[in-house]
C-alpha cells in the first residue's frame, strides 16, 4: 500500500487499483453523489467501493496527472483551462438532480444551484495529454452556487492568485484567461461577479485554514490562511 501525495487533510493511500481516504459522517452523502454523477454519464469522478474494515472510503485510483507544487508549466495551456471548465460544467449539470440530503462536511451557501466540490483546484484534477479528465478528493463537497467551484478553478488555473507560479502570464493576459473560463464553463456571470465570489470563498477558506492549522497541529495551513487573506484584499479592489 502506497501513501499518496497532498493529503493535507489526512493520509491517502493507494491500493491497487484503489484509493483509500479517512471517512467520516458525510461519507455516505459523498457516495451517493458520486453514484448519481456516474449514472448521469459523468465518467471524470471516481467509483465509490464502500468502506473498508478499519472505517475508510475506498474509491476508484483515477490514473493521470495530478499536478501539485511547482506546477508544471502544461498546467498554464489553453486546452488544460478550457478542459478543466468543461469538466466542471458537467459535473454541476449533473448533482443538479442530486439528492442534497446530507449531512455533508462543509457547509452549504446561498444560492444552492448545484453540488459544489468546494476545492476544483489543478491538484484535485487528474489531467491525460494535458487534458483534464478527472475531479477528486470529493470529501469536502456540499450545496451551493455554481460560481463558488468556478471561482476557486479560476484561482488556481488561470491563475489569479499573487503568488508567482512562474507562468509567465500579464496582469492583461491573467484577465483575458479568466473570460476564457467563463466562457468555456458556459457561465453567465461577468468578470466582476466571478471576482466578488471569489473574494468571498478566499475569506471563508482562511478562516477555515486557520481552524484547521490548530486543529490539526498544521502550521502550514495558517501560512496558507495568510495568503488567501492578502489575495482577497488585492481583488476586492478589481470588484466594480
Amino acid at each position: 500500500m502506497d501513501l499518496l501525495s497532498g493529503g493535507n487533510m489526512g493520509p491517502v493511500h493507494r491500493d491497487g487499483g484503489d484509493v483509500l481516504r479517512p471517512a467520516g459522517p458525510w461519507t455516505p452523502s459523498v457516495h451517493r453523489l458520486l453514484l448519481h454523477l456516474r449514472s448521469q454519464g459523468v465518467a471524470g469522478v471516481p467509483e465509490p467501493r464502500g468502506l473498508t474494515d478499519d472505517r475508510r472510503e475506498r474509491l476508484e485510483y483515477f490514473e493521470g496527472d495530478v499536478p501539485n507544487d511547482p506546477v508544471p508549466a502544461w498546467v498554464w495551456e489553453r486546452r488544460a483551462l478550457v478542459s478543466s471548465a468543461r469538466l466542471l460544467r458537467a459535473v454541476h449539470d449533473a448533482s443538479a438532480s442530486a439528492d442534497l440530503t446530507g449531512p455533508w462536511r462543509s457547509p452549504s451557501h446561498e444560492p444552492i444551484e448545484v453540488v459544489c466540490h468546494n476545492d476544483a483546484a489543478t491538484y484535485n484534477l487528474v489531467f491525460r495529454d494535458g487534458l483534464a479528465v478527472g475531479l477528486i478528493d470529493w470529501d469536502y463537497a456540499s450545496p451551493g452556487p455554481r460560481l463558488w467551484d468556478l471561482a476557486y478553478l479560476a484561482y488556481r488555473i488561470v491563475p489569479l492568485m499573487g503568488a508567482d507560479h512562474a507562468d509567465g502570464f500579464s496582469e492583461a493576459e491573467r484577465w483575458i484567461r479568466c473570460d476564457l473560463l467563463r466562457h468555456a464553463y458556459g457561465s453567465d456571470a461577468s468578470r466582476a461577479e466571478l471576482v466578488e465570489m471569489l473574494v468571498r470563498r478566499l475569506r471563508e477558506l482562511a478562516d477555515f485554514s486557520d481552524a484547521m492549522s490548530v486543529a490539526s497541529g498544521n502550521p502550514e495551513l495558517a501560512g496558507h490562511a495568510v495568503g488567501y487573506r492578502r489575495d482577497a484584499d488585492r481583488l476586492s479592489g478589481r470588484i466594480s
